[in-house]
């Protein structure tokens, strides 16, 4: 069965590049247009990685991971940041708020694969 990935961006040119190079790979993706319908969404079903950028409307990445983190079935998710901030000081919050790893935007396609098999096979 194909492992099921949540992407949370405001972007949708982003959303559509994530879905077209993970589902390539034979990963199943749901989308969710900012952190709060991909809150609502992975209360749903659980997934096998969240991939989320930090800057959206109605709820940022960090605090959609902070969430996230705070259920049960969420404590070991693998949680991707997928965002065009870079600085030391947002990865720093990223990572105490839980985030597995840290991508920048614009992204390699190859690259993402890469980490994802990483993280979840």
């Amino acid at each position: 069965m194909a492992k099921t990935i949540l992407s949370v961006d405001d972007s949708s040119s982003i959303r559509q590049m994530v879905a077209f190079t993970l589902k390539g790979a034979g990963y199943e993706v749901i989308e969710a247009v900012d952190g709060q319908e991909g809150l609502d969404k992975a209360k749903t079903k659980t997934v096998d990685m969240v991939l989320t950028d930090q800057n959206m409307p109605r709820m940022d990445g960090l605090t959609l991971i902070k969430s996230l983190r705070a259920m049960p079935s969420y404590k070991s998710v693998p949680i991707l940041m997928l965002t065009t901030e870079s600085g030391d000081a947002m990865k720093a919050q990223g990572k105490a708020a839980g985030a597995t790893g840290w991508l920048v935007k614009p992204f390699d396609p190859a690259k993402l694969l890469e980490v994802t098999k990483k993280v979840i096979g």
